[in-house]
Parts: structure tokens; C-alpha cells; sequence
């Protein structure tokens, strides 16, 4: 480990040649002096969920590859229209435009981004009217994937030339995503071949009208809510944006036009140093697409969104926090722009309130803390470099087994998932992030830790989700998309472009979860009850001995949704007061009781305690690991133990049945 000599630092810190430059072996000696024993790799290394190591202390690295944006910077701050109404989208889009977005996402209702939400515009003039006042010349547009996707591009397309303006002039992203849908709803409504075909004659009709592009969406979104880790989620951008590649070269586009008609979506969650590396590595690993492509690399187009799968329902207020965090390792990333998602988006419909935070956060990062001016500053930081290139390598990896899985005409992606490999493979790195989750080795503050039984509601529009039904049948008899901006500019109907389903793909839909729901399912459980259930802390001894594991089981108890009020003790000649205990269990009408002391109390008096309250109907657990004791506890009638690293998800289960009988019978 080496530092820049003093010579070659500004005069003013010339007394660093005064200090001698410390070594790698002199950093770990004292760090082994302080651990007393304690082992390095146990105490000071974590894992990633790919294997990566987080070691505690890096040296500087010189990056050899700099994964630099097309253009230097601010970021754009981009904003969601998803209200279902034109008039009440365009609103909040103005108000938006107002308070500092500079972009905006139309999320059509059936986008898996609007959240059971998004604009229903069945003709130019409803898009119109969501977008009256916004001068569509001094924004960037973009469209969420969704449902008749090339429709929607149309219809947008349509708009520009009713208004007149100059397509030339626009910064549009037009969206369009079959693969990533396909992902996530199961199902393709033709032929890969013939998908490939009309998303072609979609584009051409485009850049035929002037448009510039992007025209396709690669999205990391239906990856990453499935519970995917990060090689594995830059591993499936890579096959779709792979595959898109040949399906336009099939269709006639240079690999050069092919790749200039696509931008990225990436996820920015709540790790900031993997999140940073994410999308360092997605850079450089779409340079190296690129090459192997033959083609002179350009940089990628990248938007980031903050994640949906770390939001929570309880106590939401955390969301801001968690949202910061997501935007500021977005922008240090590299990304072009920026949706920060509502702190109540996991709520319902975000209103005025919520959306002015959510650009605030960008506002506030970008005005105040000015992170836009400095091109990659996580260059050269050794942390950063070891887990950006650790990052390409297992995003390689991935890539490549997925493409290992193409046949039948089919790319490696499509493949994966029709079979049903790549399902099966998230599905693992689901489980093991849920068990994470469940035991509270992945906490999640205000919901598995420190839960807030008392929290006010924060508001959402009263808006009821969309019900699409049943589509309304296809009128297009052929699909000829010049032709359909022309009908739709002058007045016609989104069913005109519908084309009727023929013989497509099907395969296993991709869950979309966020982190939180089976602690939020424990709590609206609890809430169901017509009293909040109780649980009875007995604590054990002095106050000084029992506040450590009674603080632990009132915070486990809580993230269920039951009330575990903490009592001042029932201390008598530095022991329990029996009597007193047993009592007091009696008047809080509680069913279950939590043995809370030291482990001399439980051993001198843990057996008496648990008799005593068995006897007066308890369902009695204990706060700890029982050890030795366990087999006089468990004669004594203690059912359960609660200690750190247990199931909560599944101990929180059989608290709520032991708390309110009645309610699982």
C-alpha cells in the first residue's frame, strides 16, 4: 500500500514528510491488537450475495477503462406521469416541470412501472391533454415499457407532428421493451421472429419522421424486483441487449444503427458501494459488447430508478432516506437520469407532496452537494475498482451461460426463460435473500428493526388502480406503421394499430416483491385483530440485567404488529419478585409471556418463572438461547426462544397464533 509522495503534494502539507507512510503489515498488526483474538475474515469481510468479497481496506488503483457518460454533466431529474386521468397527470407533470424535473416518464396504464396505475390515453388527444403546457422541445421524454408498446411509440410520434415540431429536435426515448415484458407477464403476443420484425418496422417508421432515438428500453427492473443480484441482473441486461442486437441486424440494421437504438434502465438500491459498482461495471461491460461487435465503442445511455423492491408500506418516512442513498451512488455511478420513486409509492398513488421530495432529493444532491462535477469519482478508489471489475467478471459469466441456452431460433434470454432455467436460478437468489430477510441479517429499518407501532398515515391519492380487463379486440389488419402515425394523428383510435394475437412465446411470469412484504403481512395481520395483540415481557432481576433481551424482544415482537411493553421490573432481594411477575402477566390479559434476564437469572430462577406462569395460562418463550438449561426450561413449559439470527418471520407466525387464538383458529 503506497501513498503519493509529500513531495508531490501541495506545499502547504509538506509536514507529511514528517509521518512515515504505514505499511499493509503495520495496519493489520494493529488491527489484529484490537480484534483481541477475534477473526479477521469473520469480524472485518462480508460476501455479496455473488461471493464477492468486501474486504475492509483497499490500496489505490489506477483503472485502466473509464466507463465515462457521452456527455459530462448533471444528470437529468426525470419525473413519472402515471395518474390514470389526463387532466390530473398533467398537473402533477407541470408541477413537476415547475420544481426542477427536466424529464419526464409517460408510465401507460399495464406498465409494470405504473404499479397497477398509469395514464390511460386511448387516442392522441388524451396524450395531448396529459401533456398540455409541457414544451415538449425543452424536456427529455421517455416511455415505461408497457403493453402495446410500439402503439404507444405511434401515438407519441403522432402528437409531435400534430403539434408540429421538428422530431430532429427531441430528446425521446420511445420505450419499447418485448423482452422485459415478456419477463414479466409470461407472455409474447407473436413469434420471436415476428416480434423482431414489427419492432423494426416500428423504428424505421421513426427515423423515417426524424426521429432520433433511442427507440428500445433494455430494463433491469423485472430482474432486480425478482430478487436478482447484481451479476445476475447485469448478466440478463447484457443477453436482452445482445439479443435485441441481432434481432434488428436480422432485420437489415447495421450493428451500428442496432446499438445506437438502444438506452438502459439500472436499478440503484440502497448498498451504495455496490450500486456505484453496478453501474460502472455496466459501462464497461457494454463497451465490451461493443468490441466484440466490431464496432468503435460509444458510451451507453443509462436511466436510473430507484429501487421498488427496498420500499416499505411501514414507516415509509424511511424511504426518503433509503432513496437518498440510491440517488446519490446513482449519480456518482454515471447515470444520464434519474426517477426517484415517491416515499408512498409503496402506498398507493404519490401525491403533490411526495413527488416535490422526490425531486427535491435529486435537487438538493445536484444543487447543494454538486456531485455532477466531477466525471467518475469513484475512479481509482481501490474498494470501487476491485468490486467494478469483480462486477464485470461475474456479469460476464452470467452472460455467457445465458447465452449458452439459445436455440430453436430463439436467443439465449428468450431460451432461458421458456425452459425455464433462468426462473429457476432467480428463484435461489430469491430464497436466499428472503431467509436474509427473515432472520435480520438483511435488516430493514422501521420494519424488521426499531418498527414503529404508533406511526401516523401519510397521504396517497384517492385514486382506484386501473382495471384494464380484457383488451378490446384488434381493427389493424396489417401492421403498416407510417401509416398508423398518420391515422392516429388525425384522430383515430389506439385499437387501429392492435394486431390480433397470433402463436407466441409463454413462459413463468417473474414475481415483482419488494424486501419488506412478509414482515408488512405479519403487521396487517396484527392490525386485523380488534385489540392490538399483547405479549408479555416477564423480565428477570434488576433492571441493569434484563434491558438488553427485553429491548431485543420488544423490537422482535413489534415488527409483527404485537405490543411488548416494557415494565420496570419486579425486583425483590436482588432477585424476582414470583408473586408480582405472575400478577402482573394476569391484569396485561396477555396470552403469551417472554422470559427477559441475564443468563444467571434464567439459570438461578428461569425454571421457577416459567413454572409459575404455565401454571397461570401462559404460553410461555424465552429471550436468548437456552444452553445448558434447556432441557429443565422446556420441562418447565418454555415453548419457544427468541434470539439473534432465528427465523422472526416464522417466530413472529407462531407468536401472533399463540397471541390471538381466536384469530387462527
Amino acid at each position: 500500500m503506497k501513498s503519493a509522495p509529500a513531495s508531490d503534494l501541495p506545499g502547504e502539507l509538506a509536514f507529511m514528510d514528517a509521518f512515515p507512510v504505514p505499511s499493509q503489515e503495520a495496519w493489520r498488526a494493529a488491527v489484529d491488537k484490537v480484534l483481541k483474538g477475534a477473526g479477521f475474515e469473520k469480524r472485518l469481510v462480508s460476501k455479496t450475495a455473488d461471493g464477492i468479497r468486501i474486504e475492509p481496506l483497499y490500496p489505490a488503483a489506477s483503472p485502466t477503462l473509464r466507463p465515462l457518460r457521452a456527455e459530462t454533466g448533471r444528470w437529468h431529474v426525470a419525473a413519472r406521469i402515471d395518474h390514470p386521468e389526463p387532466a390530473e397527470a398533467q398537473k402533477l407533470a407541470l408541477a413537476d416541470l415547475e420544481g426542477g424535473a427536466d424529464s419526464l416518464t409517460i408510465a401507460f396504464a399495464g406498465s409494470p412501472a405504473a404499479r397497477s396505475y398509469g395514464l390511460i390515453a386511448d387516442d392522441v388527444a388524451a396524450l395531448n391533454a396529459a401533456l398540455d403546457g409541457a414544451m415538449l422541445d425543452l424536456i427529455q421524454l421517455r416511455l415505461d415499457p408497457a403493453p402495446e408498446g410500439r402503439v404507444n411509440a405511434l401515438m407519441l410520434a403522432a402528437l409531435v407532428e400534430k403539434r408540429g415540431l421538428s422530431p430532429e429536435t427531441l430528446a425521446i426515448d420511445f420505450g419499447m421493451d418485448p423482452i422485459g415484458l415478456f419477463a414479466s407477464t409470461g407472455g409474447l403476443a407473436a413469434p420471436w421472429s415476428e416480434v423482431g420484425r414489427r419492432l423494426a418496422a416500428t423504428i424505421r417508421a421513426l427515423k423515417t419522421r426524424g426521429f432520433q432515438g433511442p427507440f428500445v428500453t433494455v430494463d433491469a427492473r423485472p430482474w432486480h424486483e425478482t430478487g436478482a443480484s447484481e451479476a445476475h441482473e447485469l448478466g440478463c441486461v447484457l443477453a436482452t441487449a445482445i439479443a435485441y442486437l441481432r434481432a434488428l441486424e436480422a432485420e437489415g440494421f447495421s450493428l451500428s444503427e442496432a446499438r445506437d437504438a438502444l438506452s438502459f434502465t439500472l436499478v440503484a438500491d440502497t448498498d451504495e458501494f455496490l450500486t456505484i459498482a453496478k453501474f460502472r461495471a455496466a459501462r464497461l461491460l457494454w463497451q465490451r459488447v461493443q468490441q466484440a461487435c466490431g464496432l468503435t465503442p460509444t458510451p451507453m445511455i443509462v436511466h436510473a430508478e430507484t429501487a421498488w423492491r427496498s420500499l416499505t408500506k411501514r414507516d415509509p418516512w424511511v424511504n426518503l432516506l433509503r432513496g437518498t442513498i440510491a440517488t446519490f451512488a446513482a449519480g456518482i455511478g454515471g447515470a444520464d437520469s434519474v426517477t426517484v420513486q415517491p416515499f408512498t409509492a409503496a402506498l398507493g398513488l404519490a401525491d403533490g407532496f411526495a413527488r416535490r421530495v422526490a425531486r427535491n432529493t435529486q435537487l438538493v444532491l445536484l444543487e447543494e452537494a454538486n456531485l455532477w462535477r466531477v466525471t467518475d469519482p469513484a475512479g481509482g478508489a481501490g474498494g470501487f475498482e476491485a468490486l467494478t471489475q469483480a462486477l464485470c467478471e461475474q456479469g460476464w459469466t452470467q452472460m455467457q451461460a445465458i447465452e449458452r441456452e439459445a436455440k430453436d431460433g430463439l436467443p439465449g434470454i428468450l431460451a432461458a426463460l421458456t425452459t425455464g432455467t433462468l426462473q429457476a436460478d432467480l428463484a435461489n437468489q430469491r430464497a436466499t435473500r428472503t431467509k436474509a430477510i427473515a432472520t435480520r441479517r438483511e435488516p430493514i429499518t422501521g420494519t424488521s428493526e426499531f418498527p414503529n407501532l404508533k406511526e401516523a398515515a401519510v397521504a396517497v391519492l384517492d385514486v382506484a388502480p386501473v382495471s384494464l380487463g380484457k383488451p378490446s379486440g384488434a381493427t389493424g389488419q396489417t401492421f403498416d406503421p407510417e401509416a398508423l402515425i398518420d391515422r392516429l394523428a388525425s384522430g383515430a383510435n389506439r385499437r387501429e394499430g392492435l394486431i390480433a394475437p397470433q402463436d407466441g412465446l409463454r413462459a413463468q411470469a417473474l414475481p415483482s416483491q419488494r424486501l419488506a412484504e412478509p414482515f408488512e403481512a405479519l403487521r396487517d395481520r396484527a392490525d386485523a385483530a380488534a385489540a392490538r395483540p399483547v405479549v408479555f415481557l416477564a423480565t428477570l432481576g434488576p433492571v441493569a440485567d434484563f434491558t438488553a433481551r427485553a429491548g431485543f424482544a420488544r423490537n422482535l415482537f413489534e415488527a409483527g404488529g404485537l405490543a411488548a411493553p416494557i415494565a420496570d421490573g419486579f425486583t425483590r432481594d436482588g432477585g424476582t419478585d414470583l408473586a408480582a411477575l405472575v400478577a402482573a402477566f394476569e391484569m396485561s390479559g396477555a396470552k403469551l409471556a417472554c422470559l427477559c434476564g441475564s443468563d444467571a437469572a434464567y439459570a438461578a430462577e428461569g425454571a421457577a418463572a416459567a413454572q409459575a406462569l404455565t401454571d397461570a395460562g401462559a404460553t410461555v418463550w424465552l429471550a436468548g438461547k437456552p444452553g445448558e438449561l434447556e432441557a429443565a426450561l422446556r420441562a418447565a413449559g418454555v415453548g419457544s426462544y427468541v434470539h439473534a439470527g432465528c427465523d422472526a418471520v416464522a417466530m413472529l407466525q407462531e407468536a401472533l397464533a399463540a397471541a390471538m387464538p381466536a384469530l387462527s383458529d
